[in-house]
């Protein structure tokens, strides 16, 4: 039975507004894989209604999203074919339905910003964030990199310096770290950042609609010219064909286990 949800509905008082939530009670909203294929539903239906002024991001509860839901791995995390299909088709298609939406999108983060929930806010054009947030991902502690296609993007959020720090040293940051980046445009008291998204929401909103999906659409291509950021579209996809060869490897599976049993890997 599924725990996880991605919830979406109008945003309530912003006419063309909506409200995409993360929702998995109890794991601090960690994304499973029914939930990158929800959230790929939900940006596919707010991209094909013409009426759409902006989007709002946030997670329920104390929670942005603290990662991936670990407790799915063993079950596919350890065969190449599988896991190539949940980087490149659930992953992936989730975080390029985001990418292609032409309103602007606002993340409120609270708590646990974590691995998924980088990426997801990476997608986001304007990031508010409470005082007491966190932003990392800590998968070399599990024994894997981050796939290729999300690596870009997480680099081209948080700027080279960071991401090498985050996935190379599993280093973790506080929101005025994220800020100093240029990752995050406002740090705001923990009880505020529901205000004061839904405030940018309803703000963006307000403005002319074409000329927000000109901008979307204008900012979309400088930054990816039919090329990722210097790498050939070819170059990325041979990248891709061995990003996931590691999958039945010791390293892999000594990763999960370990966090899965609550121990320290043994690497």
């Amino acid at each position: 039975m599924q725990q996880g949800h991605i919830q979406h509905a109008p945003l309530a008082g912003v006419p063309g507004g909506w409200r995409v939530a993360i929702a998995n009670p109890g794991r601090l909203n960690a994304m499973s894989r029914a939930m990158w294929r929800e959230l790929r539903a939900a940006f596919e239906q707010i991209n094909a209604d013409a009426g759409a002024r902006c989007v709002l991001v946030e997670g329920e509860g104390a929670a942005f999203c603290a990662g991936g839901d670990i407790s799915e791995y063993p079950a596919f995390r350890f065969d190449e074919a599988a896991l190539r299909e949940f980087h490149e088709t659930d992953v992936w298609g989730a975080l390029a339905a985001m990418l292609a939406c032409d309103v602007p999108v606002v993340a409120g983060i609270s708590g646990a910003c974590m691995g998924a929930g980088v990426e997801i806010a990476s997608c986001c054009d304007i990031r508010i964030a409470g005082a007491t947030a966190r932003f990392g991902a800590p998968i070399a502690r599990l024994g894997f990199p981050m796939a290729p296609r999300e690596a870009h993007l997480v680099a081209g959020a948080l700027g080279d310096a960071v991401a090498r720090q985050m996935l190379l040293e599993a280093a973790l940051f506080s929101a005025a770290d994220m800020q100093a980046c240029g990752f995050l445009a406002r740090v705001v008291p923990p009880e505020a950042v529901a205000t004061e998204a839904r405030a940018s929401a309803a703000r963006t909103a307000a403005l002319a609609p074409q000329a927000a999906r000109l901008n979307k659409q204008t900012l979309r291509a400088l930054k990816s010219p039919s090329t990722l950021a210097g790498y050939a579209q070819a170059a990325m996809e041979n990248i891709v064909d061995g990003a996931y060869a590691y999958a039945d490897s010791a390293e892999h599976r000594e990763g999960i286990s370990a966090f899965l049993a609550k121990r320290p890997p043994a690497f």
